[in-house]
């Protein structure tokens, strides 16, 4: 069971420990050690599980497990935490939060936690894409910004579905006639065109200055491609002054998370 997973930890050898053994196990892994960075990415890009460490440099771990929990409300969010306090973990997962480990962590259970999140976050649940404030349920062919529901045509959900698949890629006009249409469509591409034309209106209109909706873009001598700007707003980063402190991992601890033998 593999996924596409954000990793958002400052720690560059447990980092450099998570990707690695993760990405030996097959999962795609976008690790950034900011939480500005970590949001930026999840504004664009679907996850299907996010290991959120609590003690960033930028922002307070709570407020980003809040924003990602609002920015991709069907990505599983495992926190990873040295703060020991009961009441620390409630609040994390009263933030959206669906697992939680202390560090040191054990590579083992992180890795066990991973398969089994994914595994039961397997079905209809992996069909919801979220891309901003978009979110395309592809299994009940559905797309809501902010809970509104907007009213596509079947080929215009098709069209959309195609895109929120690649955020930020450049689709061809082939691509996208032949994913969308048929392979063996003979007819004007004038066809693409207008249905682009009607997803731009109705996606506008649900746009607002609070809500983030993703822009189609014109790629000249291309196609067309999803875009969206990356999360603005956030409490802004505080002075290294008043930045709390954090326990220090010892790295001689046999739970410190190091590559098993045969990774």
């Amino acid at each position: 069971m593999t996924g596409h997973l954000l990793l958002i930890e400052d720690d560059l050898t447990i980092g450099e420990v998570l990707t690695s053994s993760l990405r030996v196990r097959g999962h795609e892994v976008v690790w950034e050690r900011f939480g500005e960075k970590g949001l930026a990415q999840a504004s664009v890009t679907p996850f299907d599980l996010a290991l959120l460490d609590l003690g960033l440099p930028d922002i307070d771990g709570i407020e980003v497990c809040r924003q990602l929990r609002h920015a991709q409300p069907a990505c599983v969010i495992v926190m990873l935490t040295a703060r020991s306090a009961e009441m620390d973990v409630v609040v994390g997962l009263d933030a959206g939060a669906d697992d939680y480990l202390f560090k040191p962590v054990r590579l083992s259970e992180l890795l066990a936690r991973v398969r089994a999140h994914l595994r039961r976050n397997e079905g209809p649940g992996r069909s919801v894409r979220p891309v901003g404030d978009l979110i395309v349920d592809l299994s009940r062919r559905r797309a809501t910004v902010a809970g509104r529901e907007l009213q596509l045509r079947p080929k215009e959900f098709d069209l959309l579905a195609r895109l929120v698949a690649e955020p930020a890629a450049a689709l061809s006009r082939k691509t996208l006639m032949t994913d969308v249409w048929d392979e063996h469509w003979f007819g004007p591409t004038k066809t693409l065109d207008v249905h682009i034309a009607a997803l731009r209106r109705k996606m506008g209109r649900a746009a607002s200055a609070a809500v983030r909706v993703p822009k189609i873009v014109t790629v000249r001598g291309h196609g067309y491609m999803l875009e969206i700007s990356p999360c603005e707003g956030g409490p802004p980063p505080r002075l290294a002054a008043d930045r709390p402190r954090r326990p220090e991992l010892d790295r001689g601890h046999p739970d410190f998370p190091r590559p098993e033998a045969g990774e």
